[in-house]
């Protein structure tokens, strides 16, 4: 077993897996910089709508304001500090939501486990991907992750968020989709020769 968790005959009791399909890639983000980039990410932008709406709301309470308007004041603004409610959520949930959280590269597709209460599942499938990128920001960086980018034409972008010893399973993954991709256009390039046909096993060595 490799360092991060690799093997070509690994069964993952999950749903929805099809029978005869092998885990390539099993991983998780590394906890300290998932949580870490939910507490950063949007705070800057809820940090300034607080102060802004703190101004306003401190300037009303100072003042003689009629009851009417006050029924009206705290609605409005519990709605119009919605991009705070929604960083807090986000920082609240992030342990939960990193509990939920796994990805896996198999022969067959790559499918990203995720979720508040229960795990959603979504697929992607290789002959959809038209691009993988890697992109490493400022905090990733300090904490030694970074994330994994899908690009299809039949659906939203997916990623791999803040995944340890990146430098090792980008190029991984990229090798994988290239091989199956090549092996869909050219059937048999890729399958071993004392077995070709529909049926055989990848083999990403």
């Amino acid at each position: 077993m490799s360092k991060y968790d690799q093997s070509l005959n690994e069964k993952v009791n999950i749903n929805p897996l099809v029978e005869g399909e092998n885990v390539i890639i099993k991983t998780k983000p590394k906890k300290s910089a998932f949580i870490l980039n939910r507490v950063f990410t949007m705070m800057p932008i809820a940090l300034i709508w607080l102060t802004i709406d703190s101004f306003f709301i401190f300037n009303i309470m100072n003042v003689e304001t009629p009851k009417a308007m006050l029924l009206f004041f705290v609605p409005f603004f519990a709605l119009h500090l919605m991009p705070v409610w929604i960083w807090l959520g986000g920082v609240i949930t992030a342990s939960r939501r990193w509990k939920n959280t796994t990805y896996y590269v198999t022969d067959k597709r790559i499918i990203i486990e995720n979720g508040f209460i229960a795990g959603n599942f979504q697929t992607l499938y290789y002959k959809d991907i038209s691009n993988i990128n890697l992109k490493i920001g400022i905090i990733d960086k300090i904490l030694g992750v970074g994330d994994i980018y899908f690009e299809s034409n039949s659906s939203m972008s997916q990623a791999f968020f803040d995944v340890e010893n990146v430098y090792d399973i980008y190029p991984t993954i990229q090798k994988t989709i290239m091989d199956i991709q090549t092996d869909i256009e050219y059937p048999n390039a890729y399958r071993p020769e004392e077995n070709p046909g529909y049926n055989t096993t990848y083999n990403n060595k």
